[in-house]
């Protein structure tokens, strides 16, 4: 369902600065959970921890990261935004991503808005992560912050006995 914002829409993103942190080359080199290969898109959280735990699930090191950041997303109140209700999309949150590929592909190629919230599999949808289309006319509308140094909690990574 397409909406507009009511105000500016927050967005966070913990990635490797050793890339640019607002672009999704890593998206497009290698796919997603909502895009295949080819589709310039960037994927973002609608909190702060929300990032951290998306970070959390993927990286699986054992130790701190060492050269994540994050920055601040800001989408003002004239970019269109889809949001996903999961009764949309039966097997969105399936390991072999068919469902939600399709889904994310189509939104992608018809430009149907610049941003598109969907359901995180980390929080089992209860919070949602925001995927935002490179090649929507709207994206140069989007703006981030400089990269901050992500300050990683030890606890998140001891061992427990």
């Amino acid at each position: 369902m397409a909406f507009r914002l009511r105000g500016p829409l927050r967005l966070f993103r913990i990635a490797d600065r050793r890339h640019p942190l607002f672009d999704g080359m890593g998206s497009f080199a290698h796919g997603n959970r909502w895009n295949s290969r080819g589709k310039r898109v960037i994927y973002t959280a609608e909190t702060y921890a929300g990032s951290l735990l998306e970070i959390l699930v993927h990286c699986n090191i054992g130790t701190i990261p060492r050269t994540h950041a994050w920055i601040e997303i800001s989408a003002p109140q004239q970019v269109s935004v889809e949001r996903i209700e999961v009764e949309r999309v039966p097997g969105w949150d399936a390991a072999d991503m068919i469902a939600s590929r399709a889904f994310g592909d189509r939104w992608h190629r018809e430009r149907r808005s610049a941003i598109l919230l969907v359901p995180s599999v980390v929080t089992a949808g209860i919070e949602s992560n925001a995927i935002l289309n490179q090649d929507h006319p709207q994206f140069p509308l989007i703006q981030a912050s400089d990269p901050r140094d992500v300050p990683w909690d030890r606890r998140l990574f001891e061992t427990r006995s």
